[in-house]
C-alpha cells in the first residue's frame, strides 16, 4: 500500500513523500490515520541523523489485521500508543509497561536489551526500509503497527483530533499528577510552564481536587489559557529570574509561607530542572515532567528537608486502563481536549504547523487526514 507521509531526512529537514507499506505480519495492524497530534519531539526528530517516518501521537481506524489478532477487527476506532509493552520483561511483569525493557523506543537497550521492533521492515521509502518514529509514524495516511500499540475506543462520532492528542502530551501531563505524584484532594500545586503538557498537568490537578493551582509562565497569553484549564492563581515570571527563585517566593506567600505540596516542571529548560524543588514545602513532592536529558547542577539545599523529586516517563501510562479513563473524562466534560486544539492542518501544511508551534501560537496543533 502507498501512503503519503512526512519523512524526516535526519539533517533538520523533512519532505512529504510516499512510503510503501507491506501486508501486516501476524501481530501487526494496518491503521488508516485520521488525526495526529504535534509536539516538540516531532520537531526534534528532524535531526535524529537518519530518515524516519514522523509522528508519535495519533488516532485512526483499523483497516487490516494480522492473522493471529483477535482483539481488533476492521473498522475499530483506535488510539495509538508509543510505549508498546512486550508483557514479558521484568518491568512489564511488575506493572511498568511504559518502561518496557524490550520494546520501548526510549528506555530499551539501557539494560543490555535490544529494542524488539525498533527496526521493522514493513515500511519502505525509496526502496529501502525506513524506521517509524517511536515505532508508529503517525504523520502518514496509513500506519503499520504492532497490536500492542493500539487501544480500542468504542464511541459514536469519535472526535479523532481529541483522541489523537491523548496518546502523549495529555497522558504525560495527566499521568504525572494522578499516577506518579498521586496528588491528594485539597492540596496545593504549582505548574512551571503552560504549554500543552503543562495545561494537562493543570487540568489533572483540577480533576484531582487540588484546592490551589498556581501556574507560572513568561507568556501572559499562556497564563490566560492556564486559567481556562483550572489554574486558581498565575505568576508572570521574568526570563531574568534565575532558577525562578523570585517566583518561588511568590509561591510561598500564596501557600502560607511554606511552599506548595506539589510542583511540576513542564518547560524542558535544563536551567529550570531544579526549580520545582524551590517551590515546594518541606516533605513536598517535585515532579520533572518535561524530560530533561542532560547534566545540570543542583544546589542540594533545595532538597531540604524530606523533599521528594521524581522523574516519571509518560505519566506511568498503562494504555488499556488510562486511555479509556481519559476518554470518559473527556466525554463527561471534565477533561478539556477540544479547547486545547488551537488549529488543525492538512499534512501538506506541516511546515506551518511546526512554525506555529515553535512561535508559541498553539496550545496544540493537529494534523488531520481526509482519506
Amino acid at each position: 500500500m502507498v501512503s503519503k507521509s512526512a519523512i524526516a531526512r535526519g539533517d533538520g529537514s523533512f519532505t512529504i513523500d510516499e512510503v510503501i507499506l507491506k501486508e501486516p505480519q501476524s501481530d501487526e495492524v494496518l491503521v488508516q490515520m485520521k488525526a495526529a497530534g504535534l509536539c516538540h519531539t516531532d520537531y526534534d526528530s528532524l535531526s535524529w541523523g537518519k530518515p524516519i517516518v514522523m509522528g508519535h501521537e495519533g488516532a485512526g481506524i483499523v483497516l487490516e489485521v494480522g492473522r493471529d489478532i483477535t482483539d481488533f477487527e476492521v473498522g475499530d476506532q483506535v488510539i495509538l500508543n508509543w510505549a508498546t509493552p512486550c508483557m514479558h520483561c521484568f518491568q512489564c511483569k511488575i506493572g511498568n509497561q511504559h518502561i518496557c525493557e524490550n520494546n520501548s523506543p526510549v528506555v530499551a537497550g539501557e539494560n543490555g536489551h535490544t529494542p524488539g521492533h525498533a527496526h521493522l521492515k514493513g515500511t519502505q521509502w525509496r526502496s529501502r526500509p525506513i524506521e517509524r518514529s517511536f515505532n508508529l509514524g503517525t504523520l502518514s495516511e496509513y500506519a503499520l503497527v504492532k497490536e500492542s500499540a493500539l487501544v480500542k475506543i468504542a464511541k459514536e462520532n469519535l472526535n479523532f483530533s481529541a483522541a489523537a492528542i491523548i496518546s502523549c502530551g495529555v497522558m504525560t501531563g495527566y499521568g504525572s499528577v494522578v499516577n506518579s505524584a498521586g496528588l491528594n484532594k485539597g492540596s496545593s500545586a504549582v505548574v512551571l510552564g503552560c504549554g500543552g503538557v503543562g495545561l494537562n498537568v493543570i487540568q489533572a490537578c483540577r480533576i484531582s481536587g487540588a484546592a490551589k493551582i498556581i501556574a507560572i509562565d513568561v507568556n501572559v497569553n499562556k497564563l490566560h489559557l492556564a486559567r481556562q484549564f483550572g489554574a486558581t492563581d498565575t505568576i508572570l515570571a521574568s526570563t531574568a529570574d534565575t532558577g525562578l527563585l523570585d517566583a518561588a517566593k511568590t509561591v510561598k506567600k500564596l501557600c502560607d509561607g511554606r511552599g506548595a505540596d506539589y510542583a511540576f516542571e513542564c518547560t524542558a529548560i535544563p536551567a529550570l530542572g531544579a526549580a520545582p524543588l524551590a517551590m515546594i514545602r518541606n516533605a513536598g513532592t517535585a515532579v520533572q515532567v518535561s524530560g530533561i536529558e542532560e547534566e545540570i547542577t543542583i544546589d542540594m539545599r533545595l532538597f531540604e528537608w524530606d523533599k521528594i523529586y521524581i522523574n516519571p516517563l509518560y505519566g506511568k501510562c498503562y494504555p488499556k486502563i488510562d486511555f479509556p479513563k481519559l476518554m470518559q473524562l473527556y466525554n463527561n466534560g471534565d477533561l478539556l481536549l477540544d479547547e486545547m486544539i488551537t488549529k488543525e492542518y492538512p499534512l501538506e501544511n506541516l511546515e506551518e504547523a511546526f512554525d506555529d508551534m515553535l512561535k508559541g501560537k498553539n496550545a496544540k496543533g493537529v494534523i488531520v487526514f481526509d482519506s
